[in-house]
């Protein structure tokens, strides 16, 4: 099998060293693993592509890319570029520090590369590895990924559905808050909302007088509704999360057409 992985941490992120390790292991010893990541963080910019501007690309190492791009771009890169003669059978994007859940999603760079993967017809699979006071002070925070990850990669290339169409699927993933061995199984769920999380700026004057505002985000431990993704994570269960990009309001769609047509 051949693997492209990337993220959104950047190329040096501890994170996409955990993805290294779980797509060496699905891969084989006959497979390969290509790496295109940025070359330094893109937390937080969704399914940015860089279509203003050229995005430079620099080989580190054998199969080992970094672009001065978003993770969408690295995708684009990937396919387009370093992997131009064989595409890959499977895209990995993270293993992000911090959840892909809940509202997070529509920011993630991490599901921006999945969701581009998915739009360009290849199989992809965001990972996420959700932080809290019970792996905050692991020696390796990523203990739940790195012991879990390859399973649940596994257990989606066995079982999930791969279906193709306009807007193909694609799988979040996001890994609890705990240390490995309390990790109690994998719950496939919907997206959650967490009502009293959203993102705001925080106005600092800078030494020389200048206003400057930071963007902070809000509690990543509010619940959500059972059978969510977030709820899974904070009772202790691997969330899966089949996901589209499609954005149309579809359970409304009939009844908009209803008033205004």
């Amino acid at each position: 099998m051949r693997i492209l992985i990337t993220n959104d941490d950047g190329i040096n992120a501890p994170g996409l060293r955990v993805l290294t390790a779980i797509a060496n292991e699905i891969a084989g010893p006959e497979g390969e693993v290509w790496t295109v990541a940025p070359a330094f963080e893109q937390s937080g910019v969704g399914h940015c592509i860089s279509y203003t501007h050229p995005t430079m690309i620099a080989e580190l190492g054998p199969r080992r890319f970094a672009a001065e791009g978003s993770p969408a771009d690295c995708v684009l890169a990937g396919l387009h570029d370093v992997m131009k003669d064989a595409r890959p059978d499977l895209i990995l994007s993270g293993v992000n520090r911090g959840n892909n859940a809940g509202e997070n999603v529509l920011y993630s760079g991490t599901i921006g590369g999945a969701m581009e993967a998915a739009l360009q017809g290849v199989r992809a699979i965001a990972l996420s590895q959700f932080y809290g006071p019970a792996n905050n002070a692991l020696d390796d925070p990523f203990e739940a990924a790195v012991v879990h990850g390859v399973g649940v990669v596994r257990l989606l290339l066995d079982k999930g559905l791969w279906e193709g169409g306009d807007y193909r699927l694609f799988y979040n993933v996001n890994f609890p808050p705990l240390p490995a061995a309390e990790v109690k199984g994998t719950r496939v769920t919907a997206q959650g909302f967490r009502p009293e999380t959203t993102f705001s700026v925080d106005p600092h004057m800078s030494p020389s007088g200048r206003r400057f505002l930071w963007i902070k985000g809000g509690k990543q431990d509010e619940r959500t509704k059972d059978g969510t993704d977030v709820a899974a994570n904070l009772d202790g269960y691997i969330s899966i999360t089949p996901m589209r990009a499609d954005l149309t309001a579809h359970d409304v769609l009939a009844t908009v057409k209803d008033q205004l047509e």
